[in-house]
C-alpha cells in the first residue's frame, strides 16, 4: 500500500516536471544572445550559427541561426545576407532603418518576429531560421524551411483502377495543400495546432464551415487539446487518445490515405485530423458500414458498385464465421451436411492425428504468421516466402497427415475474404479466432449467442455522438441511396442525414440525365 503511494506521488511529480525551456526575453545586446544559444544547443552539431555584419562599413553585427538540412540556403544567402551586408547607411535615415529593413531589404516570402527566444527556438525546431541584429530585442524568423521529402505516389493500402492516383505523405503543408487543391471554397477551413511536449508534432484540422455540425467539431478540438503526451510520431497513436470506445475491436475513427476520400468526407460534413509525419488522415466520425464502401465505388457505375458493397458484406461474414462454422457442424450438428459430402470431408480426414479445431487453430496461426513476415520482409522475398507458405506448406502438410484438406480449404477462404474489407482485417481476425473456439465448445447455438452480443455491442458503440450503427439502426431511410447498395449520383442530392449536419443539400433536385427531345415535324 505504501509503495502504490510512493509511486503515485513520484509519478504526479515526474509528470509536473517542466521539460519547457524557461523563457528568455530576446536581448538587445548581440553577443548576449548568442552566448545563451551557444549554450543551450552546445551538444547538438546540426546547429548552424552564422556571423557577419550589416552594412558596406561593417557597422552593425549580427547572426543567423538554423539547423543544417531544414532550411534552404539559397534565398537565405540571395535574399538576406548579400542585401544586408551591401547596404548604404549614409543614404538611410537612421529612425526609419528598421522598417527599412523588414519591408525594403529582406526579400523573404515569410517574416516574422518573435521577442521571445523560447518563441523562435520553436520556430527554428520546424526548420526557420532565426536572424538576430545587434541592438534590436527582437528576432526575425525567415521561413524557409525545406528538407528531402518522398514525392506524391500511389497509395499502397488504397489502389484502385478508375480514380485518381495521389496519395498524402508525411510532410503536412504539402497534404493540406492536395485538399485545398481538392475543395477550392474559402468555406474549407484548416486550423493548426501543435501536439507532444517533445515532438512538438503540428496538427491539422479541416473542416468545411458551414456543413460540419459544431458540436463535433467542438468535441474534436476538445479531446485533441487534452492530449499531454510526449510525442506524437503516428496517426495510429493519436486515434487511441480520441475514439469513443477504446477497449472495442471495432474502430470508431477512420483512416485514409487519399485526398479524394478525406475531401468527398469533408463534403458530408466530417471532420479530417492530419498529422506532421503522417501520410494517414483520420476521419471523424466513422461508421460501421462505411468499412464496406470503396472510393471506386463512386467512380464506377452503381450496378456494380452495389454488387460490389454485397460481395464485402457477405465476404467479412464469410472470413470471420467460416471457421467457426465449419468445426461446430462438424463436431456437433453432423446431419445439416448432405451424406456425400459428410463422407467425403470423413475420408479426407482419415488418419489425421489433431482435432478438427486444433486443426484449424494451427493452419489460422501459420496463415497470421505468413502475412506478417511477407509484410515485414523486403518486398521480392515477400513473394517467395508467400508462394512457399501457400503452396509448399499447404500441400506438404496434406501429404504428412497433419491437416485435412476440407482445412486448408476453409482456411484458405477465410484469410482471402478477410482482405476484402481493409478497414476491419484486424477484427476480422480477432472475431475469427474468438468466433472458433466459441463454435468448438458451445456449437452453432454459441456462434449464435456471440454474434447477438456482437450486435448489441455494436449497436451501443457511438463515435462523436453519432451511433456506429446508423443508419441500420437506428433507421434513416433517406441514408439507405447510399447503404447497401450505391444509387446514381444524380439521386444523391442530401447529404447523411445521420451526420446531423448543418446544410443537408449536396446539390439540385431534377439533374437526371435525359434524351434529347426529338423537334416536331413542321407540317407542310
Amino acid at each position: 500500500m505504501f509503495n502504490w503511494i510512493k509511486r503515485k506521488i513520484k509519478f504526479t511529480q515526474m509528470k509536473n516536471k517542466q521539460l519547457d525551456i524557461p523563457d528568455h526575453p530576446v536581448s538587445s545586446k548581440l553577443q548576449d544572445n548568442i552566448d545563451y544559444l551557444k549554450q543551450l544547443f552546445e551538444n547538438s552539431s546540426d546547429i548552424v550559427f552564422r556571423s557577419f555584419s550589416v552594412g558596406k562599413r561593417q557597422e552593425i553585427d549580427a547572426f543567423l541561426v538554423a539547423i543544417d538540412g531544414m532550411y534552404d540556403k539559397t534565398p537565405i544567402h540571395e535574399n538576406v545576407i548579400k542585401p544586408l551586408m551591401n547596404i548604404d547607411f549614409q543614404s538611410i535615415n537612421q529612425i526609419q532603418m528598421v522598417t527599412y529593413f523588414e519591408k525594403s531589404l529582406i526579400s523573404i516570402f515569410s517574416l516574422k518576429q518573435e521577442h521571445s527566444i523560447e518563441n523562435g527556438i520553436a520556430h527554428l525546431m520546424k526548420g526557420d531560421v532565426l536572424l538576430f541584429i545587434d541592438g534590436l530585442k527582437k528576432v526575425y524568423v525567415l521561413g524557409t524551411r525545406a528538407w528531402e521529402m518522398r514525392s506524391i505516389e500511389e497509395p499502397i493500402t488504397e489502389t484502385t483502377i478508375r480514380g485518381p492516383r495521389e496519395g498524402f505523405v508525411e510532410t503536412l503543408r504539402t497534404n493540406t495543400s492536395m485538399l485545398r487543391r481538392k475543395l477550392g471554397h474559402p468555406k474549407l477551413q484548416i486550423q493548426q495546432m501543435v501536439l507532444g511536449r517533445m515532438s512538438q508534432t503540428e496538427i491539422a484540422v479541416a473542416y468545411i464551415e458551414g456543413i460540419a455540425p459544431p458540436e463535433i467539431l467542438q468535441e474534436v478540438k476538445r479531446r485533441l487539446i487534452s492530449i499531454e503526451m510526449d510525442n506524437v510520431l503516428e496517426s495510429g497513436i493519436l486515434e487511441e487518445f480520441i475514439e469513443d470506445a477504446p477497449f472495442s475491436p471495432f474502430p470508431t475513427v477512420a483512416n485514409t490515405e487519399r485526398p479524394d476520400v478525406a475531401a468527398a468526407r469533408l463534403l458530408e460534413g466530417r471532420v479530417a485530423i492530419l498529422i506532421d509525419g503522417s501520410p494517414m488522415a483520420l476521419i471523424v466520425p466513422h461508421l460501421l458500414f462505411e468499412s464496406f464502401q470503396s472510393s471506386e465505388d463512386y467512380y464506377s457505375r452503381p450496378y456494380y458498385s452495389s454488387f460490389l458493397r454485397m460481395l464485402r458484406l457477405f465476404g467479412f461474414l464469410v472470413t470471420t464465421l467460416a471457421p467457426a462454422t465449419y468445426t461446430a457442424l462438424q463436431d456437433y450438428h453432423k446431419e445439416m451436411f448432405p451424406a456425400e459430402l459428410l463422407v467425403s470431408v470423413a475420408s479426407s480426414r482419415e488418419g489425421v492425428p489433431l482435432p478438427l479445431v486444433l486443426e484449424l487453430l494451427l493452419m489460422l496461426i501459420v496463415f497470421e504468421w505468413l502475412r506478417e513476415a511477407v509484410i515485414r520482409m523486403p518486398r521480392p522475398v515477400g513473394q517467395t516466402v508467400s508462394i512457399v507458405g501457400a503452396l509448399v506448406l499447404g500441400e506438404s502438410a496434406v501429404n504428412a497427415g497433419i491437416v485435412g484438406a476440407p482445412t486448408i480449404i476453409v482456411v484458405a477462404v477465410s484469410a482471402i475474404t478477410g482482405f476484402l474489407v481493409t478497414a476491419l482485417s484486424d477484427v476480422a481476425a480477432v472475431l475469427r479466432f474468438f468466433y472458433l473456439i466459441v463454435g468448438s465448445i458451445f456449437g452453432v447455438y454459441g456462434i449464435m449467442l456471440v454474434i447477438c452480443a456482437t450486435l448489441l455491442h455494436l449497436a451501443s458503440l457511438r463515435s462523436f455522438g453519432i451511433p456506429y450503427m446508423a443508419p441500420l439502426m437506428p433507421i434513416t431511410w433517406s441514408d439507405w441511396k447510399d447503404f447497401f447498395i450505391r444509387a446514381p449520383m444524380w439521386a444523391l442530392n442530401r447529404r447523411p442525414e445521420a451526420l446531423r449536419v448543418t446544410d443537408e443539400i449536396r446539390q439540385s433536385d431534377g439533374m437526371q440525365p435525359q434524351p434529347p427531345v426529338k423537334k416536331s415535324k413542321r407540317k407542310n
